[in-house]
């Protein structure tokens, strides 16, 4: 059952998301830059292969034997070095059961052209939609608003706003006011790019009744 808390939804910093299903399944997207080392990841998601999202190091603290890598098939070269007991590839637009939750790959790319050469089309790389509880979650990984994710139908999106490589605080709120979710939980700024700040004018620009919920976990 979703709430104005989103007690299940963590954002451990940067783009590391852990979601927490009510029968105890754990997902994490991108780890990367994390102090604990709890091994507890039924499912370990990898939106692409810049550093800050793909770190073996970070997988290694949350992982376990049994723990399922999902990630883009055109990153499965880079994936194999986690050295996961099953890896899911995905390309755009193809889905797949993991751990009980159904996944939906959506395509995670920039269109600005000051930025397309930092997550360009043609690399194929993904965010998802993951179905947990009757909810659905979408985590859009590094990425503006294009043809393909502004179709997105999401109970909870889970967003960058820091922009340099990604949305900016006006434009991440303009892709939110398009796909209109119930919740929106933004990430990507204050850490390794943008400022803390940017979610003070990210809020603001986003339309009732969408709610901000803010789960960055600072330190």
């Amino acid at each position: 059952m979703l709430n104005e808390s989103l007690s299940n939804v963590r954002v451990l910093t940067h783009s590391a998301i852990r979601l927490q299903a009510e029968n105890g399944t754990v997902l994490y997207f991108d780890p990367f830059d994390l102090v604990d080392a709890p091994h507890d990841a039924d499912a370990v998601f990898i939106t692409h292969t810049h550093y800050d999202h793909l770190s073996p190091e970070d997988y290694a603290r949350v992982a376990k034997p049994e723990t399922v890598v999902i990630a883009p098939a055109s990153a499965g070269k880079e994936v194999t070095q986690l050295g996961a007991a099953q890896t899911v590839l995905l390309k755009a637009g193809e889905s797949a059961e993991v751990c009980g939750v159904q996944v939906k790959a959506v395509p995670a790319y920039n269109v600005m052209p000051e930025r397309q050469k930092f997550h360009p089309q043609k690399n194929a790389w993904l965010g998802y939609v993951v179905t947990m509880d009757g909810a659905t979650y979408y985590i859009a990984g590094d990425t503006d608003q294009n043809p393909e994710n502004e179709k997105v139908r999401c109970d909870v999106a889970i967003i960058p706003i820091g922009g340099t490589y990604t949305m900016d605080p006006a434009q991440a709120a303009a892709f939110i006011n398009t796909i209109k979710p119930t919740y929106v939980v933004p990430t990507h700024y204050g850490t390794a790019v943008g400022t803390k700040e940017d979610v003070e004018a990210f809020e603001p620009l986003v339309k009732s009744p969408v709610v901000v919920v803010r789960k960055m976990e600072w330190r």
